[in-house]
């Protein structure tokens, strides 16, 4: 599987390098600036992209922004987006187009090797891969919205594991309850949050969306 990866800081660029290859990644390129995203992403056709938000020239939103710009070009492509802090607006822009493929995690996370693999892999595999408390900010911001208010307590709970990237078996194991109750919980969100029938990870995707940008 080949990556491309974005940071600034050569210690943790190196340490992630080191790290992904070990799990048995091949790293594409390895890059410090928006620019030099911008090329690699062009050129290397990866299979995920590993992305930190803030990249020099600007050190504002540069590598998010390659990032949405190399999903326009090339719909569908998995970006995985680290940041020091969450940014409730980049989420959503990662968000935006419901397509799947796409995670958000705070650098924290990276210290944890297993779950950031396995979140690059979920990615890379065209799931999600959202920060616990990414997720959780972004739901207390619409806490009040009729949407998000018709939601039983328990079908919080799932859709904030659902939005983390969680399967439905991996959702049961944590609330130990039956796959057959999560079924009927995640078929109760889409109909509370008006998602018609589709496919089903688009769906996944899209009940955060169903919210989150949802002005009232």
């Amino acid at each position: 599987m080949r990556v491309v990866l974005a940071e600034d800081l050569f210690l943790l660029r190196d340490g992630l390098v080191r790290l992904l290859e070990a799990h048995g990644f091949e790293i594409a390129a390895a890059v410090e600036s928006g620019p030099e995203l911008a090329r690699a992403l062009a050129e290397s056709e990866p299979d995920v992209a590993v992305v930190d938000v803030r990249l020099p020239p600007t050190h504002t939103d540069e590598g998010l922004q390659c990032a949405l710009t190399a999903r326009r070009d090339r719909p569908g492509l998995p970006v995985l987006v680290l940041s020091q802090h969450v940014e409730q607006l980049y989420a959503r822009e990662l968000l935006a187009d419901g397509s799947g493929g796409v995670g958000y995690l705070l650098k924290d996370r990276v210290f944890d090797a297993e779950q950031f693999v396995d979140a690059v892999r979920r990615v890379a595999a065209g799931g999600t891969a959202m920060d616990p408390q990414v997720i959780q900010q972004l739901l207390s911001r619409r806490a009040d919205d009729r949407p998000l208010g018709g939601l039983t307590p328990r079908e919080l709970e799932v859709l904030e594991l659902m939005a983390q990237g969680r399967s439905n078996a991996a959702i049961a194991g944590q609330l130990v309850v039956t796959e057959r109750a999560i079924a009927k919980h995640t078929s109760n969100i889409f109909t509370k949050l008006g998602l018609e029938v589709s496919d089903d990870d688009n769906r996944r995707v899209l009940a955060v969306l169903a919210y989150l940008d949802r002005d009232r």
